[in-house]
């Protein structure tokens, strides 16, 4: 087995889950990891005995020893960093969602293509043993054609920040891009667009909402200006369409999980249910979902490269196995919800290509980050390396 060597940027939250999926796959190794406060830099490497830390990312990149850099920022730094890395010769693994914006996820994924380096990003739904069963009954026919997709994601009250939870940089367009939609709407549309093969979007309609009150002093010091609720529609080609809805905070009940509805059957993801009907009666069925996952981890330990996104990352590093398209997964969810948040400030639907051409960059600017001058070039579609 092939010795992995990974490097950290960020140790915040999220990172502290990556450390903790990479401690539990056999033969990677944490080898270096950045952030630019040293209390907290000192705190989650010495907790994991990591020798080698940096307050510069520019430090850990120039490094000739690393397999690939894991990014772990918030989303207007993902795009400078992120093809800071693949300029650097690395493999490149980023948290969701892609970028702060479409134009942004779109100059990553054209870096890629460029160095000729991966570029993965952490869609932990599509590993889920809700997205291997439906995977299952969707390439065995059960739901004939598939015409219909609900991404539906709910919380009462669960804003960052202002409700308690995570830090207010997740509330402040600067740092963000957006709100719902991004931290949690990411993982149910990516989800779908997974399963039913990255169908291409035609149009997009939708609005973001910000209505609910909340602690004064907390929205004052984090800035609070991003969407608490985004609701959506999507036409994809072949007819294919989708319903959004996405809360941090609502004064309604939960909405129940994701769907895919199709001629012969249907699936909710949450909890996973398969509905069908034969012989004019109708029919609900519930998998023993346990009891499956485990016979098929014996009878096909190959499944283990699936069973999350670090422990695919892994995989797809050594050669196991070909990387899932996570980066196109993630540009064409970005293309989605940016498709949302326009329709609502132009007041109509609009069209793949206007998301296209209408987005524009909201990564950091030199002046604007901690780390000074970066080399990231904000015009995606002329970049030099």
């Amino acid at each position: 087995m092939k010795e992995l060597r990974i490097g950290i940027i960020g140790q915040g939250i999220i990172a502290q889950e990556h450390l903790n999926k990479y401690a539990d796959i056999e033969g990677v190794t944490v080898a270096a990891v950045c952030d630019i406060q040293r209390d907290t830099l000192d705190a989650s490497a010495d907790a994991r005995g990591i020798k080698d830390r940096y307050l510069d990312y520019r430090d850990l990149i120039a490094r000739d020893d690393l397999d690939a850099v894991d990014v772990c920022l918030h989303n207007n730094l993902h795009a400078p960093i992120a093809c800071d890395v693949m300029k650097a010769g690395k493999h490149c693994y980023c948290e969701k969602p892609m970028a702060g914006s479409y134009r942004d996820a779109a100059a990553m994924a054209e870096v890629s293509r460029l160095t000729g380096k991966m570029l993965h990003i952490q869609l932990a739904m599509i590993y889920s043993p809700e997205s291997r069963a439906a995977l299952k009954l969707i390439r065995d026919g059960r739901l004939g054609s598939i015409y219909h997709l609900r991404s539906a994601g709910y919380r009462r009250r669960g804003r960052p920040y202002v409700d308690g939870y995570a830090t207010k940089e997740f509330n402040m367009k600067k740092m963000a891009g957006h709100g719902a939609l991004f931290d949690m709407g990411v993982y149910h549309i990516s989800q779908l667009l997974y399963l039913t093969g990255n169908p291409k979007v035609l149009r997009v309609s939708g609005q973001v909402y910000q209505e609910l009150d909340m602690d004064a002093e907390r929205r004052q010091i984090s800035g609070f200006n991003v969407d608490e609720l985004g609701v959506g529609f999507v036409k994809f080609e072949n007819n294919l369409t989708m319903d959004i809805i996405e809360s941090w905070a609502i004064h309604a009940g939960p909405f129940g999980g994701s769907a895919v509805c199709g001629s012969e059957g249907g699936i909710n993801l949450s909890p996973f249910t398969y509905y069908t009907g034969h012989s004019d009666m109708t029919f609900t069925a519930t998998p023993d979902m346990g009891g499956d996952e485990y016979r098929n981890h014996q009878l096909h330990p190959e499944m283990a490269a699936f069973d999350s996104s670090q422990a695919h990352w892994a995989a797809a590093l050594r050669g196991d196995v070909q990387l899932l398209p996570t980066c196109q997964i993630a540009l064409n969810t970005m293309l989605v919800s940016e498709g949302i948040f326009l329709s609502g400030q132009l007041g109509r639907e609009v069209t793949a290509d206007e998301i296209v051409e209408l987005s524009l960059s909201n990564a950091l600017a030199e002046q604007e980050t901690p780390f000074g001058t970066m080399t990231y070039d904000r015009y995606p579609f002329h970049i030099s390396i």
